[in-house]
Formats: structure tokens, sequence, C-alpha cells
């Protein structure tokens, strides 16, 4: 009986420790970034692919906003649309392959780019000198400043009138940035998502929102009740594709199209047919569009 008692404790023993282990290796395995969902979200390994190695797979993942209208949003259809989106249906096409689109947040377009999860991100992405030391930023194709949007019943049109109160911000911008280094007197709300910045703004947690000037004169116009107060703040920035660090072949080639584009006047219909009938006769095109990588 002993004997019998001891048998079934070692067996019990030796389950729990194979167990233990195969939930280690799935934990391992999970957190290394090349699981089956890593995969199915983009190129599923950390080495950025060539443009032979994108072709040759039929498609090309582009990481872009899909809560950032008017340039970069799923629509009703649940369809990717808007300015970048526009410019990376035009690059797909021009590479001979199917987009494939990876939604992401402001603070994640750089990780995805180093991680190989998508080949380009075309999220509104601004050239800044730290970003451009962890990414390969290609030529530019618009370029913007900030700007900030409230309530037209208390506007903010200085930002001397933010001074204690709450600025609402979304992580991995510019605008924190260029706050967090300029104007610690005002009081940050952070979000990840730009969808939860305008909820807590229409729902007054915050007295004002600051974003890229472009996107807060676009969302003020479909909002009744809020406004630009102040248009233009901080330099005016560059907005371009970027790639993974050392992806010296993808990025020749984005520039080349980028310069090709340019002759057709490519950017300047983009606008037409995605900003246009947002913004009307509020925004310029030239206030806004690079043809051809060349900032005027």
């Amino acid at each position: 009986m002993k004997n019998r008692i001891k048998a079934l404790s070692l067996a019990l023993a030796l389950t729990l420790s194979v167990g233990l282990l195969a939930g280690c290796s799935s934990n391992n395995a999970a957190s290394s970034g090349t699981d089956a969902s890593s995969a199915a979200q983009g190129t599923g390994s950390s080495t950025a692919r060539s443009v032979a190695e994108i072709k040759k797979s039929g498609k090309v993942v582009i990481g872009v906003f899909s809560d950032k209208n008017p340039f970069g949003y799923v629509d009703a259809n649940g369809k990717y649309q808007g300015y970048d989106v526009y410019f990376a249906e035009r690059i797909a096409k021009d590479l001979g392959v199917e987009p494939e689109y990876v939604s992401l947040e402001p603070a994640s377009r750089v990780e995805y780019l180093k991680t190989g999860k998508v080949d380009i991100v075309l999220a509104n992405f601004t050239v800044t000198k730290d970003r451009a030391e962890a990414v390969d930023f290609a030529l530019p194709y618009m370029k913007v400043a900030l700007g900030v949007v409230s309530p037209e019943k208390n506007l903010i049109t200085d930002v001397k009138q933010l001074a204690g109160k709450k600025l609402i911000v979304a992580k991995g911008t510019t605008a924190e940035t260029y706050f967090t280094a300029n104007h610690p007197e005002i009081n940050l709300v952070k979000f990840d998502q730009y969808t939860e910045t305008y909820n807590a703004l229409l729902d007054g947690r915050g007295d004002a929102f600051s974003t890229d000037n472009t996107e807060v004169l676009a969302w003020a116009l479909q909002n009744p009740g809020f406004k630009v107060g102040i248009e233009s703040l901080g330099d005016v920035d560059t907005i371009a594709p970027a790639v993974q660090k050392g992806n010296k072949e993808l990025l020749d080639w984005l520039n080349e199209e980028i310069k090709t584009l340019g002759k057709e006047n490519f950017f300047h219909k983009d606008f037409e047919e995605t900003l246009k009938p947002v913004y009307g006769d509020a925004v310029a095109p030239e206030n806004l569009v690079v043809e051809g990588g060349e900032v005027k």
C-alpha cells in the first residue's frame, strides 16, 4: 500500500512539473513577439523587410490611425479612409501589392517599426529629432503646427489662459512633448487614443485639447460649440512616412515615390479628395500640402 501511495505521489509530482514547464514555455513565446497574434498584426519579425520581400509576399503592412478623422480612420463600413490612407493605397499600387493596415496609437508608432510589425508608418507622424534617432523618415508630404481647441463659451485664445487648467493631450504626440517641456504650469490630462481625448473634451474632463492644428480645425468644424482659439503654436513641423532604422532600400524607394508623385500634384489631389470635404475653404491646401518632398 505504501509503495502504491509513493508511486501515485511521484506521478502527481511529474505531472505538475510538466505543467509548470509548459506554462513557462507559453509565457516566453508570448513575450517574444513572434506568436500567432503578432504575426497576424504585421510582418511577425523584428527584421525589416526589403522591397523584394514585400513584393514577393504580395502585401505591404502599413501602420495608420483608425480614429484620427480625416487623416486616418475607419468609416461606417469598416474601411480605412483619410489623407494618409489615400497615400498608402497609392504606395501599395505602385509596389504591385495589396495594403494591409495595422491600427496604431500615437505612442506605439516607433515600437511597431522597431519590432517589424509594420513595414511603413503613415500615421500622421511628425518628424522630430528624437524620433529620427529611432526610425528613418522619408521625405515629407505635409506640414503642421500645434493647435488648441476648446468650448466656445470658455474659448482659449492664449496659452497663458491654460495656466492651472487641464489640457488634454494624446500620449506620444508632439503636443505632449511641447507642453511638458515649455509649460509645466499646465496640467496635462493624457490618453492613449484620440477617441479618448475627444470624448474627454466633450465630457468636460479638460478645459481644452491640443494636437496638430490640421486635426483640431477639422474636428471643430464637425462639432458645433467648439472652436480652435489657438490655430498655430510652436514650430511648423513636417509629417513624413517612416521605416525601420537602417532599412535604406525601402527608404530610398519611398523618397523616389514621393518625388514622382509630386510631379503629378498627387498630394493636392489627395487634399481635394479627403480633406476639402471637411475643411471647405477654412484651410488652403498650400498651408498643409507638401509636394515632392519640398517644403515651401
